[in-house]
């Protein structure tokens, strides 16, 4: 008896290719939720269409021309018959009134000979079929029949024995022409749902768009104080739940940026309050070097400070990322360093003015601490702006790069707190960056050195 376990490999290989199935589908699929939309609702519609339009024409117009060409052939045999087995005038003059009056045909008898040759058929033509499978089926003599050669009748050439028949018969008399008007009306009510369909989703899908937006500024420190909720019962929750961590967020950063400034005031105090007293205990090699430690002392608590406030509290302004670039290029030859700027596109942006400026200025004074050259490149292209800055120092080893973006750390040898810092100069650029939306990356420089990437959208 086979167990379940028997069966265990097909059902693993049914649900892997199952998920692999799904897979193809989610990669076909359209990425965005106004498309997905637009598809929930196209779909059916255009399935419901299909299905309907299939049946209509195999069952109702096909039904109904077949109906139709039955009658028009079975009024051409009549005319046959009477032609044959009863004598008539000359001209069959009466023959063709009565086809006329009572049957709607126009017929001519042709003195006899051959019948044209057999035209190309139709690609699509449900009358030609139709037609001359009723021909065959009722009259069986030679026949020529033309559907498309006039747009309003159709022309049918009949072998008798003794002349040719031809007749006229109006298309609609065979032909269930009235049903395109279904397809017409079908399609073109579907075309206004789905203009309505397109205006409403539209307006569904913008507050969630306005929420992302909302989300992406407030992120990157942008003010969003225009933002209210709009929309769906579901998409004003999502947008009152992100009113309500927005305003828990700003109140723990205003609770953190009051204690921070308190703790500030307080340690500068005693600073200086150190300061002074040293000042009057006079000059010694001993005072000295404690004066040196207060002075350590204070730069390492601007830098803990500057790294925890994060400068959070700054508002994002336009400014000109050249100018700020070449202010940076002056500082460094100010310090001694030969330094260079390039930039390309447009140099216009809007950040939080000091914070990225801090950023900047961490990256530079860090290429001017180990190297001699600096060479700082910016660019803006589409939505991002990217800045390059390269030193000719000794660099750092491949396997640290993201070590030293952690707060405190320092890397040894020629980088360590001999040669000033307290290991939060990357991490308060990065912190600064991130805050912007964009991130930064340590690789080799082609100086010989470090190079630090800066890209952030603008």
């Amino acid at each position: 008896m086979a167990s379940i376990a028997d069966f265990g490999f097909p059902a693993r290989a049914g649900r892997s290719a199952w998920r692999w199935f799904w897979r193809q589908v989610a990669n076909w699929m359209p990425k965005g939720l106004f498309a997905r939309s637009l598809l929930i609702i196209i779909l059916p519609v255009v399935l419901l269409q299909a299905v309907v339009a299939f049946v209509f024409m195999e069952r109702h117009w096909e039904r109904v021309t077949a109906r139709l060409s039955e009658a028009v052939t079975q009024e051409i045999a009549s005319i046959i018959s009477i032609y044959e087995a009863y004598p008539q005038d000359p001209d069959n003059e009466l023959l063709t009134q009565i086809a006329a009056k009572d049957f709607g045909l126009g017929i001519t008898f042709l003195p006899e000979g051959p019948l044209p040759p057999a035209g190309p058929k139709p690609f699509f033509s449900l009358l030609d079929r139709t037609l001359s499978q009723e021909i065959t089926r009722q009259i069986g003599r030679p026949f020529w029949i033309d559907t498309v050669g006039k747009s309003n009748l159709v022309e049918i050439r009949i072998q008798l024995d003794d002349a040719v028949l031809r007749v006229f018969a109006r298309r609609s008399q065979a032909y269930a022409s009235n049903s395109h008007i279904f397809i017409v009306w079908m399609i073109g009510t579907s075309l206004v749902l789905l203009a309505v369909a397109v205006a409403f989703l539209r307006n569904q899908i913008r507050p969630i768009l306005r929420l992302a937006e909302a989300a992406d500024s407030f992120g990157k420190g942008r003010n969003v104080e225009e933002f209210r909720p709009r929309g769906a019962r579901e998409v004003r929750q999502a947008s009152l739940a992100f009113l309500e961590m927005k305003r828990r967020i700003e109140r723990q950063i205003e609770q953190r940026t009051t204690m921070l400034a308190g703790v500030s005031h307080d340690l500068r105090t005693i600073l200086t309050r150190f300061k002074l007293e040293l000042a009057l205990l006079g000059d010694s090699p001993e005072i000295e070097m404690l004066a040196a430690d207060v002075d350590e002392m204070q730069q390492m608590l601007e830098e803990y400070m500057a790294f925890a406030r994060g400068d959070s509290a700054e508002q994002p302004e336009p400014i000109d990322i050249h100018d700020l670039l070449e202010t940076l290029k002056s500082d460094a030859e100010r310090s001694g360093h030969a330094a260079s700027v390039t930039f390309s596109g447009d140099p216009n942006i809007t950040v939080r003015p000091q914070a990225f400026k801090r950023c900047l200025s961490n990256l530079v004074s860090n290429a001017c601490r180990f190297g001699d050259t600096v060479s700082i490149s910016g660019s803006r292209g589409g939505a991002f702006l990217t800045i390059v800055i390269d030193d000719d120092g000794p660099g750092i080893p491949e396997a640290q790069r993201e070590e030293v973006f952690k707060p405190f750390h320092r890397l040894d040898h020629s980088r360590n707190r001999d040669s000033g810092g307290t290991g939060l100069g990357l991490a308060i650029a990065r912190d600064v960056a991130r805050g912007h939306g964009g991130d930064i990356t340590l690789g080799e420089s082609a100086l010989g050195g470090l190079r630090a990437t800066v890209r952030m959208p603008v």
